[in-house]
């Protein structure tokens, strides 16, 4: 290994990006090491409270005043009533407690090798949203697919939470691609007028993206192709509802399984392959970033006190999401839809302080980084945390599917189309970047004004009560005996 990390005297293609055997590196003591050395060890609280208040950017560091409401929704745990307060604080106290997340995975990342570092951040940045995922689903209760009522003489809760999981897998899809990329491309534009970026990126992202919204959509397709086939439970008839809802869970399964399985090739192949397709892309803006010699020069964490921050942040992210999950009951019954919750709130308070790092990269200059901080997490949703979610429920014993509402199908396939469309041209300006917070802007409006699942049923399992007068049903038994002793004859 070289004397110093930004020396290209070997060939970036070659260079392995899991660790190996091989001596530490030297390093001079005037400076910081590019990949987050601190020449520390230890635990420093005053060196911890600092760093962490000055955060990776100006924009994360500004995310530090809504610290206080972390305390504030812990302690309003202990009243029993006031559930709009409480979601409202644990709603603004996980932007925060996932700054500190994100920063403290980013600085763990900066100590591996600089593909894997990346890697590792982008793992750390999902984290937010797996548990997320995790929390809905444990405290969902089992219901119809598509209708919102738990199980009769269940116990009490939050009803069935799946729709919103599976708007919030989709939402967190679109927030990237929309919302995200296209503040990255308002920003950088601003600063400069052009930016180019790596056609490689552009490439693989897109293709990913394509592959997993097929992966997602093919439960949806199988159920709105067969939905018309099925008939009620009564009839001699072996293609029942029931029957399609069984097999919709069951390839829901399967494609799970499948999904998880190519993320796992793709991380692999990120990991191992001596061509990896984003040394090229990292060597190019390495020497880009406005703020590189200004972000060499500030202090980092040490390994010790970057456990710490791992293990303090993932504790308060999980208890707030636990707080806001049980919020979520009465603020869909306080008149906000479940397709708003899950495909806008949710998908914008995970993903807040991993925005802001990619915004802030964009505006540095670094936009092929900027780029893959916005594509890798919706590749890593739709590949492994959606289908996570899934695999989990079906350990839980409850319905967790990937049958997705025709509307959020739509909204998924045009978005992949319009950004792949974008990307195309290998650039982008603050024009491109303005239409599709605009795009996200009307999807969040039609969002808004989309009915329940208890309403909106294009894709889910549609129950008709039929009732009679006892000598309405004679009158039928009659009838079907007279039809089956002619049959007979």
């Amino acid at each position: 290994m070289s004397t110093n990390s930004t020396n290209h005297n070997h060939n970036p293609e070659t260079a392995p990006l899991l660790p190996t055997s091989s001596p530490p590196p030297h390093h001079d003591h005037n400076h910081v090491h590019n990949h987050g050395e601190s020449y520390r060890s230890g635990f420093s609280p005053s060196h911890f409270l600092s760093i962490t208040l000055r955060s990776s950017c100006r924009a994360s560091s500004l995310v530090n005043i809504l610290w206080p409401f972390v305390p504030a929704a812990l302690l309003l745990q202990l009243f029993p009533s006031h559930d709009l307060a409480k979601f409202i604080t644990a709603y603004i106290a996980v932007i925060p407690s996932a700054n500190l997340l994100g920063f403290a995975g980013q600085e763990f990342a900066r100590k591996m090798p600089k593909v894997l570092g990346i890697l590792i951040e982008v793992g750390f940045g999902g984290l937010v949203e797996g548990v997320l995922f995790l929390v809905l689903i444990w405290k969902s209760r089992n219901g119809t697919h598509g209708g919102g009522e738990g199980e009769e003489g269940g116990e009490e809760g939050e009803g069935n939470l799946i729709p919103i999981i599976q708007a919030a897998i989709l939402g967190s899809i679109l927030t990237n691609l929309l919302l995200c990329l296209g503040l990255c491309f308002f920003f950088g534009g601003m600063r400069e007028s052009r930016q180019k970026f790596h056609a490689i990126i552009s490439e693989v992202g897109t293709g990913l993206l394509l592959v997993a919204a097929f992966g997602l959509l093919i439960p949806s397709a199988f159920y709105s192709a067969l939905k018309s086939e099925a008939v009620a439970v009564l009839g001699h008839e072996r293609f029942t509802r029931g029957k399609l809802q069984e097999d919709v869970l069951s390839v829901s399964h399967a494609t799970s399984i499948a999904l998880i399985v190519a993320f796992g090739l793709y991380i692999w192949f990120q990991a191992r392959s001596q061509h990896s397709i984003f040394d090229e892309v990292i060597e190019m803006d390495e020497n880009r970033d406005a703020d590189r010699h200004a972000d060499m020069e500030k202090p980092k964490f040490t390994m010790t006190e970057t456990v710490v921050a791992l293990v303090v942040s993932l504790t308060f992210v999980t208890l707030l999401l636990v707080f806001l999950v049980d919020g979520i009951e009465y603020i869909v019954e306080s008149g906000v839809p479940d397709q708003f919750l899950g495909l806008i709130l949710l998908p914008l308070v995970e993903k807040a302080a991993e925005h802001l790092t990619a915004i802030d990269e964009a505006w540095d200059g670094v936009i092929n980084v900027a780029l893959y901080h916005c594509l890798a997490p919706s590749i890593q949703t739709a590949l492994f945390n959606g289908p996570l979610v899934v695999l989990v429920g079906w350990a839980l014993g409850k319905p967790m599917d990937l049958n997705f509402e025709i509307f959020m199908i739509g909204l998924l396939v045009l978005s992949i189309l319009v950004v792949g469309n974008f990307l195309r041209d290998g650039e982008s300006n603050w024009l491109e970047g303005a239409l599709l917070v605009i795009v996200y802007v009307i999807i969040a409006i039609a969002c808004w004004y989309y009915p329940n699942p208890d309403v909106a049923t294009s894709n889910s399992v549609e129950i008709v009560n039929v009732s009679m007068t006892m000598e309405t049903l004679q009158k039928l038994q009659k009838i079907l005996e007279l039809r089956a002793s002619k049959g007979a004859n």
